[in-house]
């Protein structure tokens, strides 16, 4: 069996992340060894008796800034030589399912969720391995943006799932289409029945119709996704 992924968080507010990673997928990926999770409380590392981890910013400017010293403190307290030390922050690249393979074959995640306006540069230049940001907007702190992530990364783990490649193959942005329409009994419900095709059995049928679904939801959703597919709506094929 292959050795869990192990992920560090550290963050001013650990009691935010408490329910999320002891319920659901979390608990069940704990449980079946595929990771394993610490969440490292930023102000165990504070260096003065308030145990203080943040201070006014240099040149003046709204808000806190998170401090150095206790960052590098507990980042050397946890990084190892092949860890990816992960800031989240909204200039960081935009998180895509593309990462979160990236990151699963990982062995050692160490997240930075810094908190009110960001942690001092000085963190990112020296001990940062990698900055990601889940969309275009701000948030009060890291974490939320690193749940998100680890919920991506830890759902793709061998055995997380209990249907290894098959549960997570056909998803939206697994491949460059989004996800076709799914339905469960009743086969009616309010008036609005199940398309007949799902119903007959017919499995090749079936496979052409979720294949024309994503295009078309591709096309309507997300016509930026489109580039290549030669059998797109509306696209001609490439010679």
């Amino acid at each position: 069996m292959n050795s869990p992924l192990r992920i560090d968080v550290i963050t001013v507010i650990p009691d935010m992340l408490q329910g999320f990673l002891e319920t659901s997928m979390m608990k069940l990926a704990v449980e079946r060894g595929a990771v394993r999770f610490r969440v490292v409380d930023l102000k165990d590392f504070g260096q003065d008796a308030r145990k203080t981890t943040d201070d006014r910013p240099f040149g003046g400017g709204p808000g806190m800034i998170q401090k150095p010293e206790p960052w590098t403190d507990a980042i050397e307290a946890v990084r190892t030589p092949e860890s990816r030390v992960i800031l989240m922050t909204p200039s960081g690249r935009t998180f895509r399912q593309a990462e979160a393979r990236r990151l699963a074959g990982m062995t050692h995640l160490v997240f930075v969720c810094g908190h009110y306006e960001g942690v001092d540069e000085r963190v990112r230049q020296r001990l940062v391995t990698d900055e990601l940001s889940i969309g275009d907007y701000v948030l009060t702190n890291g974490a939320l943006p690193a749940a998100v992530v680890m919920d991506a990364v830890v759902r793709l783990l061998p055995g997380t799932l209990g249907g290894g490649e098959i549960a997570t193959e056909d998803e939206s942005f697994s491949q460059p289409l989004l996800e076709y329409p799914q339905y469960t009994r009743p086969a009616v419900f309010r008036g609005m029945q199940v398309p007949e095709v799902l119903l007959g059995g017919d499995h090749a049928k079936v496979a052409a119709w979720h294949r024309n679904q994503m295009l078309d939801r591709t096309a309507r959703r997300r016509p930026d996704l489109l580039e290549g597919e030669v059998d797109a709506p509306g696209k001609e094929k490439r010679k």
